[in-house]
């Protein structure tokens, strides 16, 4: 079947993350050495339709392994949720001989990739997000990075916030998942940790425990709050009118999005890259790529987005205990 691939595409999709460059660079190498060539698709599904398709070589991906973010760009594209733009994508890639394509991105991406798989375009999957919340791996690239990045960051909080003797809210992203949350939480020693997840709304429960670490002489408290919760600013606003005690909510933002990534992002990133790229030119289609029990697998994209993923009931528990 390799021998019968002979261009294949590479594209971003959805929001960025560090690493997605090597994985970048590892679709390119791997697929040149196999004598296949690769076009990079601009600006994710948006670029496709809007035919941003340029030749990708050797040289076109060199010292990009270190960047954050991605060198082809991405974008929104609601165009392509429709049949219409669905058939339009699978169209262009027909007309510049892309037999088949790697998508880098989260699920929605993939719902994209298995329209296109639909319509005659092989398509493998790899899982770009920080968030960790694709089903069927154990490992998103760009989590790595952006879980070290928001634990730095409130390490700095934390400095500020013992010398003040504040309560401070630190809101980390993760959309509707409690990840990032869930690991800063427990590896920056918070006090609550609110987790999409499991958070009660029990309010009344955080304050108690402020005032009560209060009267135990802790001079800080730390709060953890998850992307898919929010409105840490009015919490604050309400924990200080409660307890007396100055409170600060701190929203760490994009900032997780960005910076270099770490080796582990770079290299499970660079494996699942020539991964994909080895499973397409065998001729596989609408599969993703995975990282699960110590091993890099794929599964088809149907049952990747039907399998459902929660927060490890055993790590929950301990990072209730820690947090006493």
């Amino acid at each position: 079947m390799a021998n019968e691939i002979k261009t294949i595409g590479v594209l971003t999709s959805g929001g960025d993350a560090p690493g997605m460059n090597a994985a970048i660079r590892a679709v390119v190498r791997q697929a040149l050495a196999k004598g296949v060539n690769v076009k990079g698709i601009k600006k994710g599904y948006q670029g496709l339709l809007n035919e941003e398709i340029v030749d990708l070589k050797r040289s076109s991906v060199s010292d990009i392994i270190q960047r954050g973010g991605t060198i082809l760009g991405t974008a929104r594209c609601m165009e392509f949720k429709t049949d219409e733009g669905q058939q339009k994508g699978a169209d262009i890639c027909k007309e510049y001989g892309i037999e088949g394509l790697v998508v880098i991105g989260g699920d929605g991406s993939y719902r994209g990739a298995q329209a296109l798989s639909r319509k005659g375009i092989n398509t493998i999957g790899i899982p770009g997000t920080i968030d960790l919340d694709i089903s069927c791996t154990d490992y998103t690239i760009g989590f790595d990075t952006a879980v070290n990045t928001a634990m730095q960051a409130i390490d700095k909080v934390r400095d500020t916030s013992s010398s003040h003797e504040r309560c401070s809210i630190i809101e980390v992203m993760g959309r509707n998942a409690g990840y990032i949350a869930l690991w800063c939480g427990v590896a920056n020693g918070a006090e609550d940790i609110l987790l999409p997840e499991k958070y009660d709304y029990n309010e009344q429960g955080i304050i108690n425990n402020i005032i009560s670490n209060r009267k135990k002489g802790k001079t800080h408290h730390i709060i953890i709050n998850a992307e898919g919760i929010g409105h840490s600013t009015s919490m604050a606003r309400r924990i200080e009118a409660a307890t007396g005690i100055e409170t600060r909510a701190t929203i760490l933002g994009y900032m997780q999005r960005g910076g270099s990534p770490t080796c582990k992002d770079r290299f499970y990133a660079s494996i699942m890259g020539a991964y994909a790229t080895d499973i397409l030119c065998q001729g596989k289609t609408n599969r993703v790529v995975g990282y699960r029990n110590g091993e890099f697998q794929d599964f088809d994209i149907e049952e990747a987005l039907a399998m459902k993923k929660d927060i490890p009931e055993y790590q929950y528990e301990v990072s209730r205990a820690l947090a006493m």
